[in-house]
């Protein structure tokens, strides 16, 4: 038999329960699942009269909100982690938009490669190994560490670039160290271009661009039939010694391979390389500078400019294209 003592009790105990849930809905920017909903004492009846009363609208199976208007941007992203948890935000999704116009996509929600789900209207589900270590809970919605989410996208990165443009956003920039991204490497060993991104962080620990130098080698130089040139030449200036990347002594060219990764500028000193390129080509000056997409987007574009300044003082040869789809003839 119950006694008043203990409907007192229960009493106590759903009102607890009631302000977690009220605490949660704080926290979670009005949005809440079915189970938290049912933990603070909300029966279906409850939530069914909530929905009829315009108190509550459903999002997704199991997860509604206190509105019944529009949903901002951390709405839609608690909506999807709470459809899918154990879940946390990952991709475009790990960090939010600073932009209206990109508040707008799908919300990217990664799960535990066990599991299946079904991913609603509006929410993509990435299935990744090893989820809990990857997650940083501290952060609300919980997502993946940046380290381990910046590996995610590299995963599915089309070119080296790619993978180039996603390291340079993370490193530095977003608090996360080399070492960070070194040991996330760890949690992924099926990762594709794995070595390559090892090298890179190699590169980046040791102030060298020898990723950068090899790939202008191999894509640039020889894929051309461009003359060799010498690596690391040394020069004595009024400033003391000084190495250049690649000096074609015979024909009074250096080409300076610029590795730096910085996010900010790095995307306009790409377009400034190509400007830079053309002028000397024109322009007869003596030295050329060479940054990531020259070598790894528009490599093509690049010898042949690179010829051009070599034909200038007294190459005699000619550019080859490296393939089928060369388009080197077109910057000629």
């Amino acid at each position: 038999m119950t006694t008043l003592v203990d409907r007192e009790l229960a009493a106590r105990d759903l009102e607890a329960r009631r302000a977690w849930v009220a605490r949660e809905l704080e926290l979670q920017d009005g949005v809440a699942s079915r189970a938290q909903l049912t933990f603070g004492g909300y029966t279906p009846n409850d939530i069914r009269r909530a929905i009829r009363r315009r108190e509550m609208q459903a999002v997704h199976r199991g997860v509604y909100v206190t509105h019944t208007g529009p949903l901002t941007w951390r709405q839609r992203a608690w909506a999807a982690v709470l459809y899918a948890e154990p879940a946390a935000l990952c991709g475009p999704s790990a960090l939010e938009p600073k932009r209206t116009d990109d508040a707008d996509g799908p919300i990217h929600v990664a799960i535990d490669h066990t599991r299946r789900l079904d991913a609603p209207p509006g929410v993509m589900v990435h299935r990744v190994v090893g989820l809990a270590r990857q997650m940083f809970t501290g952060q609300r919605p919980p997502r993946l560490k940046l380290e381990d989410n910046t590996l995610l996208q590299a995963r599915d990165a089309t070119s080296e670039i790619e993978v180039i443009g996603l390291l340079t956003d993370v490193i530095g920039r977003r608090g996360v160290t080399t070492d960070a991204v070194r040991t996330a490497l760890k949690r992924h060993p099926r990762l594709p271009r794995r070595a390559f991104i090892r090298d890179l962080l190699t590169d980046v620990d040791a102030g060298t661009c020898s990723v950068l130098e090899h790939t202008y080698l191999t894509r640039v130089e020889r894929a051309h039939g461009l003359p060799a040139g010498t690596r690391q030449s040394l020069r004595l200036t009024p400033t003391g010694k000084e190495f250049r990347d690649v000096e074609y002594e015979a024909y009074g060219l250096v080409v300076e391979l610029d590795g730096r990764l910085n996010h900010e500028s790095w995307r306009a000193q790409a377009r400034d390389a190509d400007r830079d390129l053309d002028d000397l080509a024109l322009g007869g000056r003596l030295t050329a500078r060479v940054r990531w997409p020259q070598v790894f987007e528009t490599q093509c574009r690049t010898a042949a400019r690179v010829s051009q300044l070599l034909r200038q003082r007294g190459w005699e040869e000619s550019p080859k294209g490296c393939g089928d789809e060369c388009d080197l003839m077109t910057w000629m």
